[in-house]
């Protein structure tokens, strides 16, 4: 842990800081469906033609289910356009490659996949893929996707900020203007920086290359990556457009891209949370939350970056140097801290990119990334769903805080009633119960076991990984589980729907409760959430369900493997 490992740690979160006001400034002027920006001009045009192509009402809001049905709808419809895509890219254009139709249980999984903001990958993009169901079936979910997850933490901070209405907006509105204001000219920024540092954005066959020995032929794929990595970014996607992902040099080719590519995942999160204080007229209430979200990386950060930093003593052991940290499964441009660094950034958001491989981690180092995701992802989260995620976590807490206190539960001015508390225990039940069920499923199933290229401790945190990241709507994996099997495509599949969209029904049912509620006059039973003892009691809420929920499985996981590595004489 050197000095100049703690120096880009400040500098990363010093400029991710800098940046979170504006960004959270600019989503209060976006999601204000009256709300002006600097893009007017340009894009208001556009806004208007798109309402009048597709029958919208900009003027008419829905109610929750109302909200819910039209996000549903789009999703499945979305959903089963990529599914088409993929069974027949060997029909569509953009295939120089000539590559055939994905596989019904593959391209399912696939489509479920993006659709959920997930980007689970159980396929090589290079020989998978066709540019087209890269550059279309894809990526048009890598916007829509990030833009559901937006527009349903808008909801839910509307149903905070109205007073006994019935409305939380409207879910066409939010999606168009999120695409046209956020998403799509960052994303043009980006991939043009993006490019400048030497990502591939092109049309191009795959180019031939002789190895030295000149004995064999190599294949280097090309294709329109920078595009890609800016949404899967931005979005808190995660896709790879090469399978090796923000390992591949053609995605991530310098420090400074690898850099901005980490800023970029936290950015929108980040800045959510200033619109959630700048919303409900409590400013020091977003920063509070950013604060828990804050705090949380950071401890993540330290202990993944200690444990790779330290190395493997079992290297040590036959003579191998372990000066530069555990160097198995990264990047040598990268080092131990730029890939601790990058696997707590992508996993504290919902962001399945890599630049190494978590299954290569020492056990403490890999048990991180996945308390991360198990944590609700809620460490800034993906793009609308941290937000919704942590107020989600916000509720339990002031529930709990009332019944120790013996106050009344009350969230800025509105009392915290059964439903609410009902319906919160349910978005955070729903995850646990398909990572623990799907992986206890998986641990006793062969179809199951026989994909798994390690056994013991090793192989459990594979699959508890695997079906965190699922249901976590994350998509990053242990790379020593071979998914692209039936059981791993349809539990999975299943896993990513329930996670996305059994989470947000009850969110959208919460957003609706809490705009038909009155502001009441504060009272002293009412808990100030804008200070350094909320932060605290919010960290604490989120640690302590995650520990009593998913730490007897860790203990037979990645701590049981650290106890073997270490030299322990814990046998399994």
């Amino acid at each position: 842990m050197d000095i100049f490992g703690w120096l880009q740690l400040i500098f990363f979160m010093g400029i991710l800081w800098l940046l979170t006001k504006p960004m959270g400034a600019y989503l209060v002027r976006v999601l204000d469906p009256q709300g002006r920006t600097f893009l007017d001009a340009a894009v208001k045009p556009v806004e208007r033609l798109l309402y009048r192509i597709f029958g919208i009402d900009p003027g008419k809001e829905e109610d929750w289910k109302h909200y819910t049905v039209s996000l549903l709808v789009f999703s499945l419809t979305g959903l089963l356009l990529t599914y088409a895509v993929l069974r027949l890219q060997h029909l569509l254009p953009l295939n120089p490659q000539k590559l055939g139709p994905v596989r019904p249980a593959l391209a399912f999984n696939t489509a479920v996949s993006f659709t959920t903001n997930t980007n689970w990958q159980n396929y090589a993009g290079e020989t998978t893929l066709s540019y087209f169901s890269q550059a279309v079936g894809l990526v048009f979910h890598q916007f829509a996707s990030a833009a559901v997850g937006i527009a349903a933490a808008a909801a839910l901070v509307r149903g905070l900020a109205r007073r006994a209405a019935g409305t939380v907006g409207n879910f066409w509105v939010d999606l168009v203007r999120v695409n046209l204001y956020v998403l799509l000219p960052l994303s043009l920024v980006f991939s043009i920086f993006l490019g400048s540092q030497g990502v591939v954005q092109n049309f191009k066959a795959y180019e031939a290359a002789h190895t030295v020995e000149a004995a064999e032929v190599q294949s280097i794929a090309q294709g329109p990556a920078a595009s890609q990595t800016a949404i899967k970014m931005l979005g808190t996607n995660g896709g790879g457009f090469f399978n090796a992902n923000a390992a591949h040099p053609y995605e991530n080719p310098s420090p400074l891209s690898n850099f901005f590519q980490m800023l970029a995942i936290l950015l929108i999160p980040s800045g959510l949370t200033v619109y959630l204080g700048r919303a409900v007229k409590n400013p020091k209430h977003g920063w509070a939350v950013w604060s828990a979200m804050a705090l949380l990386f950071l401890a993540g950060v330290l202990v993944c970056w200690k444990a790779e930093s330290g190395g493997n003593p079992r290297w040590t052991e036959l003579g191998v140097s372990g000066a530069a940290g555990n160097m198995e499964g990264k990047d040598v441009r990268f080092g131990a801290f730029d890939s601790a660094l990058f696997a707590s950034v992508t996993t504290a958001a919902s962001c399945g990119a890599v630049n190494a491989m978590h299954d290569s981690f020492t056990p403490l180092g890999g048990l991180v990334p996945l308390f991360n995701i198990q944590l609700g992802e809620v460490v800034f989260g993906g793009v609308g769903s941290g937000l919704y995620g942590m107020v989600i976590f916000i509720v339990l807490a002031i529930f709990l805080t009332g019944l120790m206190t013996g106050r009344t539960p009350e969230y800025l001015g509105k009392k915290i009633d059964v439903p609410e508390v009902q319906l919160s225990v349910l978005a955070v039940l729903v995850p646990i119960f398909c990572i623990l069920g799907f992986s206890a499923w998986a641990a006793v199933s062969r179809g199951a076991t026989a994909s798994l290229n390690n056994a013991g401790p090793h192989g459990l945190s594979e699959i508890l990984y695997a079906f965190s990241s699922g249901a976590g709507n994350n998509g990053s994996a242990f790379a020593g589980l071979a998914g692209d099997t039936a059981f791993f495509n349809i539990t999975l599949a299943l896993a990513m729907l329930f996670g996305r969209f059994l989470v947000l029904i009850p969110v959208m049912a919460l957003a609706g409760s809490l705009a038909r509620k009155k502001v009441v006059s504060s009272s002293a039973g009412g808990f100030p959430v804008g200070g350094p003892m909320f932060t605290l009691v919010l960290v604490a809420t989120i640690l302590i369900v995650g520990a009593l929920t998913f730490l007897p499985a860790l203990a037979l996981g990645p701590v049981i493997e650290h106890f073997v590595m270490t030299g322990s004489s814990v046998l399994y």
